[in-house]
């Protein structure tokens, strides 16, 4: 499709259709570094995790007790001898223990030799030198075998996975102080419109706070990337065309927000048009309609809607998800939990409707999905009051009160 049909034609993308040409152009782009381990939270992991180590690198006790050989117990023998010493944590057993003895092991030491079980102190009798085991015990109880966790060579964690507590905690059990990683995406960030003030300062006549940028960069302070905030874009065409072609060749992917329409000061559209190449402009959805997607020099251009509940959908649900797939991670929404519908509602069958949603919990005790109530794509107020967002496609065109529907929470999203 050309950027006229496009444009002039005015032909909506359906949803499914822009994510599909999302998911063609998402690629890495972003270099590799290694990092210390305590650097690489919330990077992306640039190659597999491959382990060099068993974990558990032997044998070990798992909760305080006594370890023993489970053959010393073949017909019925409840009492063992025990030995001198302890095995503990760091400091193991120095001696095999011969069949039908007992040492005193606690968590974390070294399985001692000739042991193959463990038994809770709480459940056995110590007198002097003799212990009186319980009347059933379990061959192999209470020990951590060597490997169980993970095994030397096995494929931890992922290329493409961005690094949690969990992960790092992981590599430094494998003894890892440093992981290779994705350099941080290189973002630029702009708002446009003439009647956009910076917030501290003073509107002029039918002049507003420019909200989109704060909310958008905190949405980018999530992520992998390092964001140049060049500020409000004049509704002048030369001054569009400087400032965005300048950043096109400075970063891998800018963000604008406002001007996504074709009206007499929207000159995005018209840059775009003449300079690089439309992926999609104009998407069959509710809110959000007026979002657009192209490549401009060497850079991905997203032009988000004005409107600031659409602006932040929008980067949701389509720009978040391709910007982490340029910074090394999988083109990937999460996926949505079907849950019941607290609401009624009748919608056109030609697009997609996003509904901000809150969890309730109904008389019977399940959770369900309630729409807010305020849904113009103006009242940003009304995502502090969401917990969620309903997607209903385009086949849905009537729910019912009980009928499931789509919900992904705003924390999943990337809302925090």
């Amino acid at each position: 499709m050309s950027a006229r049909d496009c444009l002039d034609y005015g032909r909506m993308t359906p949803v499914a259709e822009a994510r599909a040409i999302l998911a063609r152009h998402a690629r890495p782009l972003a270099g590799i570094e290694r990092v210390p381990l305590a650097a690489a939270r919330g990077r992306i992991l640039a190659r597999d995790l491959v382990s060099p180590r068993d974990v558990p690198p032997f044998d070990n006790v798992a909760v305080d007790g006594y370890a023993f050989a489970a053959a010393a117990l073949a017909g019925g023998r409840r009492e063992l001898r025990l030995l001198a010493g302890v095995a503990a944590a760091g400091h193991p057993f120095p001696d095999p223990v011969p069949e039908g003895r007992a040492v005193r092991a606690l968590t974390g030491a070294p399985l001692p030799a000739g042991c193959d079980t463990v038994v809770m102190q709480e459940e056995v009798e110590v007198a002097g030198d003799r212990l009186r085991l319980p009347g059933h015990v379990r061959p192999g109880a209470n020990v951590r075998r060597r490997g169980e966790d993970v095994t030397r060579g096995g494929r931890v964690v992922v290329a493409g996975t961005r690094l949690g507590p969990q992960h790092l905690g992981v590599a430094a059990e494998l003894g890892l102080a440093e992981l290779e990683v994705r350099t941080p995406l290189p973002v630029a960030l702009f708002s446009s419109g003439d009647e956009l003030v910076e917030p501290g300062g003073t509107p002029g006549p039918g002049g507003i706070y420019d909200a989109n940028r704060p909310m958008l960069r905190a949405l980018l302070g999530d992520l992998p990337v390092t964001v140049t905030d060049l500020g409000i874009l004049p509704d002048r065409r030369e001054a569009v065309e400087e400032a965005v072609l300048g950043a096109a060749r400075r970063h891998p992917l800018v963000i604008t927000s406002g001007g996504a329409s074709t009206g007499d000061e929207d000159h995005l559209s018209r840059l775009l048009e003449a300079r690089g190449e439309v992926l999609f402009w104009r998407v069959a959805m509710k809110p959000g309609r007026p979002l657009g997607f192209g490549r401009l020099e060497d850079a991905f251009l997203f032009v988000l809607p004005g409107n600031p509940v659409a602006a932040a959908l929008g980067f949701l649900l389509f720009a978040r998800p391709f910007l982490l797939a340029l910074a090394g991670a999988s083109f990937a929404l999460p996926e949505p939990l079907p849950l019941p519908a607290a609401f009624a509602l009748t919608k056109r069958g030609d697009r997609t409707e996003f509904a901000r949603a809150r969890l309730v919990r109904e008389s019977d005790g399940t959770v369900a999905v309630a729409r807010i109530p305020r849904e113009g794509s103006g009242i940003l107020t009304s995502l502090t009051e969401a917990d969620g967002i309903v997607e209903l496609p385009p086949e849905v065109t009537r729910v019912e009160p009980g009928d499931p529907v789509l919900y992904r929470s705003l924390v999943d999203l990337g809302c925090r």
